[in-house]
């Protein structure tokens, strides 16, 4: 009798419970500090969950290590759906080749619960500096090497690769100051202690109606829909430069597909809400929900594409 009462229990901590999910808070973790792009995603998404699954979502910001801090925590968590990650292409696809050791695998020790949606990064520049387009920017820093600062919000996240990139296909020498989180960089931008800064539409758009910042091109290869009349670095003069920031949620590998499945359901629910809608396009995100499936393959062909971007731009991390 008391074997089988055990078998029972283990059972019932597996898939046979999953249908009960969830029946207590559940914790989604976001690398970075608060009141950056993704701990704004997180919010959002997360009152919204709580409304359809009836449990608190609690925001958990665990930022360091280039977001690594909070993907390992994640990847080694119980697999029970009670401890999910807001993850994006840094964490889960340009860190498997930025950094030397890892201990976890973006491609392998997650399950992908559904994308969210994606941002071009925005180059902008500090009014003060006194340049209004990319190719007086291009020119300045020619003429003034190692002069100019960029704001990076996180090494080898999709702002700072995107910055090396452009430096490399721009051939220009502009000097990286790194901060821990969109937040506080912009805060420096502002202030004018950095020039410049590739930052992500969520981060930057309220500086921009407000003409706090002065954008000079986004980095996806076709123009953005929330801002169409802002060219693209590629049509700028850098043919076939493209770096997007996307945003996801995921759980540790071995989650009960019960718990993705009732995940994925509540956060494409979500994701149709208008006023969820409206807000994460305030923010500049353009709105793309996914099956688990179709999550997982975009994670794997995002991991060889930054690896790529990584080796061009000479950037790793012993």
């Amino acid at each position: 009798m008391i074997r089988i009462i055990a078998a029972a229990v283990v059972l019932c901590a597996g898939a046979a419970c999953a249908a009960d999910y969830p029946t207590r808070p559940v914790n989604l973790i976001v690398a970075f500090t608060p009141g950056g792009p993704s701990d704004v995603l997180a919010r959002i998404v997360g009152r919204q969950l709580e409304k359809t699954l009836g449990q608190p979502f609690i925001i958990d910001n665990r930022p360091g290590g280039a977001g690594n801090i909070a993907a390992e925590t994640v990847a080694h968590a119980a697999p029970d759906g009670y401890t999910l990650l807001m993850g994006n292409n840094g964490l889960l696809a340009t860190n498997q080749s930025l950094f030397k050791k890892l201990n976890f695998d973006g491609g392998k020790d997650f399950a992908p619960i559904s994308l969210i949606g994606s941002q071009p990064n925005i180059l902008v520049v500090n009014p003060k500096l006194g340049i209004n387009s990319m190719a007086e920017l291009i020119a300045y820093a020619k003429a003034n090497p190692g002069k100019l600062n960029y704001a990076n919000s996180g090494f080898g996240a999709a702002a700072h690769l995107s910055a090396e990139l452009f430096k490399s296909e721009a051939k220009v020498d502009i000097v990286s100051v790194s901060y821990k989180g969109a937040a506080p960089a912009l805060q420096d931008l502002i202030a004018g202690h950095v020039q410049l800064m590739f930052a992500t539409s969520a981060s930057v758009i309220g500086f921009l109606k407000a003409g706090t910042l002065r954008p000079l091109a986004v980095t996806t290869l076709k123009r953005f829909s929330l801002m169409p009349e802002l060219p693209t670095v590629a049509e700028l003069g850098l043919p076939g430069f493209d770096a997007t920031t996307w945003h996801g949620l995921v759980a540790p590998a071995g989650t009960p597909r019960e718990v993705i499945d009732t995940l994925n359901r509540a956060t494409v629910q979500a994701l149709k809400d208008a006023d969820t809608l409206r807000q994460l396009h305030d923010l500049g995100v353009e709105v793309n929900s996914s099956t688990p499936e179709e999550f997982a393959a975009y994670i794997k062909s995002e991991i060889p594409k930054w690896a790529a971007v990584v080796k061009a731009s000479g950037a790793q991390v012993e």
